[in-house]
């Protein structure tokens, strides 16, 4: 089990191989289709830094954050899989979710020394492992809006990095 804490380095990011299980530990963003169309503008306009988040070395989880808890939501959703190359570019090192990836995002990915990894929908185990949590952005989203939360040990494997994915055939 290899241990990562946010911010996440650059050196972490270059040892992971697909495959390797990781825990995830600190505050991670979460966000999903509605909010992140919404960051990639703030990107584009040069407003991100009034987040308050600084988003080199960050992990990004797809998911919303509600009162049963969080769960990761499906990354390849198109407005979610096509934030990741935007995002990777502004610092995220880690993208957090469900489900298999096109080659381009992959690609991207590895462009921008980022990863890629899958988490269970475990809700409950979740719940257990986060223990604050705060909006940081468009609060009119409710659940789907920009959060924080800090976490301990989250579980995840690797499911792309360096150009390679574990849905490869």
């Amino acid at each position: 089990m290899i241990e990562l804490t946010t911010p996440i380095s650059e050196e972490a990011i270059k040892a992971l191989k697909v495959g390797d299980t990781v825990e995830i530990s600190g505050y991670i963003l979460c966000g999903r289709d509605a909010v992140l169309p919404k960051v990639l503008k703030m990107i584009e306009d040069g407003t991100v830094s009034d987040l308050g988040v600084d988003l080199h070395g960050q992990v990004i989880f797809h998911t919303a954050v509600s009162p049963a808890g969080v769960g990761p939501t499906s990354s390849n959703k198109l407005e979610i899989e096509s934030s990741i190359a935007p995002l990777s570019a502004a610092g995220i090192k880690l993208h957090l979710g469900k489900g298999e990836l096109h080659k381009e995002t992959i690609k991207a990915l590895d462009t921008y020394n980022a990863v890629y990894a899958v988490i269970p929908p475990v809700t409950a185990l979740l719940g257990s492992k986060t223990s604050e949590e705060r909006v940081v952005a468009f609060p009119e989203l409710g659940m789907e809006a920009l959060h924080l939360i800090k976490v301990d040990r989250y579980p995840a494997i690797i499911g792309a990095a360096h150009g390679r994915s574990i849905y490869e055939k």
